[in-house]
């Protein structure tokens, strides 16, 4: 038998203030207050993960208070300001957290506690945040016998993105053992969204925007405005603008291996040689010599933010020349092509998005921006959490390659493609969404494996 209860946790004394909106943070607002109410949940970020043996239901309590301390975007609200224009977070020194608990009987198994586990996460993933009245986090725990046995942590995007919560997750991971919040603190100092942004309205803030913004705009007005030639629907056809957009989920243990060793060979970062094969795949199937790829860009490639729990919603615009030349050469310029890219990702999208908006009025050719590149591995350390979701696909176990179709997404307007890099303990897997009118599934599967098979290809070149 599961009973439910809730626990409210109490947090007092902790820093606050207001001030402006980080950029991020205005980003991902605008972004999810667009989208229709039904859609917003969809924006949280959230993982679960089961606990074994578990951890002490005080030890997690006492972690979750003391995670609250180190990071200032868990007790932040965003207001926006009565003119409609401006956003303004404010910071409160207290509250209670509250926290929702399922209750087990001791001799609970396994099965069935990952069950409780994944409906309360399912629960509390599908809620949207209300960014001015409450705070961005959820915590969801199944206890048995006084222990921990699983735990749900979903957030606010406009909080976090994939490695703001990857930096949560190690810290409540090391808190729930023992750790001391002063020793993490210390170690890490992580910036926090009010000191983010009084760096962003200072004078060098304001210079690095300036910058950023003009360098993206060169891209934008440098690299091809189509890369895909137009598709000619069936006679009597919509072009497909109605048709669900696919999944698909490439699993490979081989590739895991294989990222790695053609990463150290060119002396590059793993992210570069998938980006490079990205490229590469893009080029073949446009039936180019050149790829353009939006690379979404999170903390952990920003210098002075790789420690904060923030959100950067930053991206960067990459025009790879000559990528369906050779794969090794290709990622060494992949490699020194992402250094200034990202470099560059740091910036206010709502000026950069007027920008745009202005130069698409004159009718000014811009890049294509429909084919995005997110590289989300190393986001989540191993220990207390791993990523959870009723879609994934497990694969991969056998050592074997797979592919699954796990489901099919409303038609994403402007999109192409979208691919994700993710990480297993067993395996890389490749997620692709694509306009089926552009790329249908056997070229998806082309895309898919062709990356694959550039790795593997360049990893046996480098061992012969």
């Amino acid at each position: 038998m599961t009973t439910s209860r809730q626990l409210d946790l109490p947090f007092a004394d902790g820093r606050s203030g207001s001030g402006p909106a980080t950029w991020g943070q205005r980003a991902i607002w605008d972004v999810v207050n667009r989208a229709a109410p039904a859609d917003r949940p969809r924006f949280n970020i959230a993982t679960a993960t089961p606990l074994d043996p578990g951890v002490p239901l005080t030890a997690v309590l006492e972690a979750l208070g003391h995670l609250l301390h180190l990071h200032d975007s868990l007790h932040t609200r965003l207001l926006p300001e009565p003119d409609g224009t401006g956003l303004c977070q404010s910071v409160d020194p207290d509250g209670l957290l509250t926290v929702h608990v399922r209750d087990c009987a001791a001799d609970a198994g396994p099965e069935e506690l990952a069950a409780v586990g994944g409906a309360l996460h399912e629960e509390l993933a599908g809620l949207p945040f209300d960014c001015a009245t409450e705070w961005p986090i959820r915590t969801g725990l199944v206890v048995a016998d006084g222990l921990v046995r699983h735990i749900s942590l979903v957030l606010s995007h406009t909080a976090v993105d994939g490695t703001g919560m990857g930096l949560l997750v190690r810290d409540l991971s090391e808190l729930s053992l023992g750790a001391g919040p002063d020793a993490i603190r210390a170690a890490r100092s992580p910036r926090q969204p009010l000191e983010e942004a009084a760096f962003q309205t200072s004078e060098r803030g304001l210079k690095r925007d300036a910058n950023a913004r003009a360098h993206n705009l060169r891209k934008l007005r440098a690299a091809p405005a189509r890369l895909f030639p137009p598709n000619e629907p069936d006679a009597g056809t919509d072009a497909g603008t109605s048709e669900r957009f696919p999944n698909a989920v490439l699993t490979s243990p081989a590739l895991l291996r294989a990222v790695d060793t053609v990463a150290a060979a060119h002396r590059t970062g793993s992210s570069a040689v998938l980006l490079a094969a990205a490229a590469a795949m893009t080029a073949r199937l446009a039936g180019r010599s050149d790829a353009v790829l939006q690379v979404v860009v999170n903390n952990r490639f920003l210098s002075g933010l790789t420690d904060a729990v923030s959100v950067v919603a930053g991206d960067a615009l990459l025009h790879l020349q000559d990528a369906d030349g050779d794969f090794g050469a290709a990622v060494r310029r992949t490699h020194a092509a992402s250094i200034a890219a990202y470099r560059h990702a740091y910036f206010d999208r709502r000026l950069l998005d007027a920008e745009v908006e202005r130069l698409t009025a004159e009718r000014v050719p811009l890049a294509d921006r429909s084919c995005v590149f997110n590289d989300t591995r190393e986001l989540l350390p191993s220990g207390l959490a791993a990523p959870a979701g009723p879609d994934a696909p497990a694969g991969g176990e056998d050592g074997r390659t797979t592919l699954v179709w796990p489901v099919d997404f409303d038609p994403r307007p402007g999109l192409t493609y979208a691919l994700d890099a993710l990480r297993t303990p067993a395996a890389l897997q490749l997620a692709m969404t694509a306009d089926p009118a552009v790329l249908p599934r056997p070229a998806m599967e082309r895309f898919l494996f062709g990356i694959e098979e550039l790795v593997l290809t360049e990893e046996g070149a480098l061992k012969a």
